[in-house]
């Protein structure tokens, strides 16, 4: 429960052995791979060593056209999978294995099929366009390559049909003798007519016809009559239609190797995330060098793998000029792990703090118990996350969201018991459906009825969530040799805390006492001496002033509006109830007369509608306003925030997952 120790690792090894070593390590996923050093680039430059390369764009090429091919296989041979199934596991040495150039024969192959289908397509297009633009001149006995003879041209065309022939022929005849049209067909929007003109008086012709919008016909190209080029193009896309037909087949037959598609494209992915590494290795002739970063924990292992390589190694702890470089790594139990993906979402702690994970995990699950507080929608999540487990078998980060899920699930059940919730007032609507006067499930407390004593409890709540954070800042300040600053910073606010209380005590009326009274007033005088006394202790003149006065401001507003922020609980609680009951009255307005077929059937539709936005509306929202307060409010006191993902050197997988030992 707390970030691990992470070692420097620097590694010379004699080339031959170097692709063996990565494949073992990344099997292992427990070294990440850096840039080499400051001293080693010195080197470099001197011409001692050079950087290495590897194929990388090579194998994701290959890589993309395995993955082509099953997604093609998806298309012409599709499969039913079942709704929740987990990814296949395969042994570690079997993801590791070299490429199948069989197998990525057979994706080129599918791929090239693909390629010709396309093609295809776009001819069939083509031929398509060829038989919609002949149609018209279906009527036209004329060869369409005909241009005419030595003294007269023929060309083909249209114009808008509104336009009367005979007005087109009267122009024509003015601007050009020789030249005359010949009417072929006509549809509601074009006239298709021949154009025979002599060649000298074409232009024209065509000048003339051009003031009626004329378009001379794109035909070029085609052959022989309008009906037999509508013909030729129909016998090619028949002749299309089954090549296409055909490599379909071809296609989906090739599902048979679906899983070997897959398995080498697993492979391939390991073999990138390899030749990554290797982009950033350095070497000579001879050897190879490699600088990175592992869990001090798993040296050990390390050292039994590197015994079998001839090389030479050694490790070293970071010192604090490199921390910032230093990635990190969380290690939580089962039931901190689950927020990992919060921390994940906001930032990781940057190496040499704390971890936030133990120390959140049982605020925020109580907090987000108490927003939902209904046990119907508890049962939903924590059957949902136990399904989800035990299908999907989920790892890294959908396993911390299914376990988030399930401890959600358990708080908003037992919330849910506390207030009476099960399915906002479902139990005392339905029983009063069928005329009983029962009042509903017991409640210790009901959002609804005690919203103000719901209120001052989250308050409550915020206040031992601050303080929490706050003694994690006053612990990490005396682990650093930083003992006064926590005294000053941290110390005054809790002397002002304890006074608050000694002072509320008596206040409300729990415990009536003039000494009680007067201690608590005392104690107040003295944390806050404290607090302005630690604000200015660094200052010196004018600056204690200014540090006085911002040191109260800051508290004050501060605090207050930290721990206004907490009233979210009582709110979202409050708004969840209030909607739930709402759908549940208007469900149950059919049944005012007596419970009937039709009655039940408009009370179950609306229930389930109802209760499914209400459910999905306070998923989301508890998260995010759970999400705020830990975000905000709690790491605000304590957490620094700027961590580097670890990400080693690992089996890349996405078809199927390595088993674990």
């Amino acid at each position: 429960m707390a970030i691990l120790q992470m070692k420097r690792l620097r590694l010379m090894l004699v080339r031959s052995q170097k692709e063996a070593l990565l494949r073992e390590l990344a099997g292992l996923g427990c070294v990440q791979i850096s840039e080499v050093g400051d001293e080693l680039r010195e080197q470099e430059a001197q011409g001692l060593l050079s950087r290495e390369s590897s194929d990388l764009m090579a194998l994701k090429a290959r890589q993309a056209s395995l993955d082509r091919a099953v997604e093609l296989l998806k298309v012409y041979a599709p499969t039913k999978t079942p709704l929740l199934s987990a990814k296949p596991e395969l042994e570690t040495e079997e993801l590791l294995r070299g490429a199948d150039e069989e197998t990525e024969a057979l994706a080129a192959g599918i791929g090239e099929r693909e390629d010709r289908i396309r093609r295809i397509s776009a001819e069939e297009s083509r031929q398509r366009s060829v038989i919609e633009s002949l149609t018209p001149w279906q009527g036209l006995d004329l060869p369409l390559e005909t241009e005419g003879t030595e003294r007269s041209a023929l060309v083909l065309g249209s114009f808008s049909a509104r336009i009367p022939l005979s007005e087109v022929e009267t122009a024509l005849a003015e601007a050009a003798e020789e030249a005359e049209l010949f009417p072929v067909s006509q549809d509601k929007s074009q006239r298709y007519v021949l154009l025979l003109a002599a060649r000298e008086q074409l232009a024209a012709a065509q000048e003339c016809l051009r003031g009626f919008g004329f378009t001379a016909a794109a035909l070029n190209g085609i052959t022989g009559t309008p009906v037999q080029g509508i013909e030729t193009a129909r016998q090619t896309l028949k002749d299309l239609g089954e090549e296409k037909l055909r490599l379909a087949k071809e296609i989906a037959a090739e599902a048979a190797h679906r899983d070997e598609l897959k398995l080498a494209s697993d492979r391939l992915g390991t073999r990138i995330a390899m030749a990554e590494a290797e982009d950033r290795l350095c070497g000579t002739d001879a050897a190879v060098v490699l600088e990175g970063w592992m869990p001090a924990e798993r040296e050990e292992e390390l050292r039994q793998v590197f015994e079998r390589y001839e090389c030479a190694w050694e490790t070293s702890d970071p010192t604090e000029e490199e921390y910032p470089e230093v990635p990190v790594k969380l290690k939580n139990n089962k039931f901190s792990n689950a927020l990992n993906m919060v921390t994940n979402m906001y930032s990781l702690p940057a190496y040499g703090t704390v971890d936030p994970n133990p120390i959140m995990a049982p605020f925020f699950i109580l907090f987000y118990g108490l927003m939902m507080a209904d046990m119907g929608y508890g049962i939903i999540m924590i059957a949902a996350a136990l399904v989800a487990m035990k299908k999907l078998r989920p790892r890294g980060g959908s396993l911390a969201f299914c376990q988030l899920l399930l401890y959600g699930g358990i708080s908003t059940f037992v919330m849910g018991a506390l207030t009476g919730g099960f399915f906002g007032n479902a139990p005392e609507v339905i029983a009063g459906m069928f005329g009983s006067s029962w009042k509903g499930l017991p409640a210790l407390f009901s959002p609804v009825r005690d919203s103000t004593t719901v209120l001052y409890g989250a308050m409550v709540l915020g206040v031992i969530h601050l303080n929490a954070g706050m003694v994690v800042s006053f612990l990490e300040k005396k682990k650093a040799g930083k003992l006064a600053d926590g005294l000053f910073e941290e110390g005054p606010l809790w002397v002002i805390l304890l006074g608050g209380i000694l002072l509320g005590l008596d206040l409300l009326g729990v415990v009536k006492s003039s000494a009680l009274h007067g201690a608590g007033i005392g104690i107040l005088c003295v944390g806050a001496v404290l607090l302005l006394f630690g604000a200015g202790r660094h200052a010196k003149g004018f600056g204690k002033v200014t540090a006085a006065f911002s040191i109260i401001y800051n508290t004050l507003t501060g605090w207050f509006g930290d721990i206004l922020s907490y009233s979210r609980i009582m709110a979202l609680m409050l708004a969840g109830g209030v909607v739930a009951q709402v759908f549940n009255t208007i469900a149950a307005m059919p049944s005012q007369n007596g419970v009937t077929v039709f009655s039940g059937i408009v009370f179950l539709i609306i229930f389930l509608i109802g209760h499914a936005l209400n459910f999905g509306l306070n998923l989301l929202g508890c998260f995010v306003h759970d999400l705020r307060l830990q975000c905000l409010e709690f790491f605000g006191k304590f957490y620094q925030d700027g961590g580097k993902p670890f990400d080693p050197l690992r089996i890349r997988s996405k078809y199927a997952v390595p088993k674990e030992e």
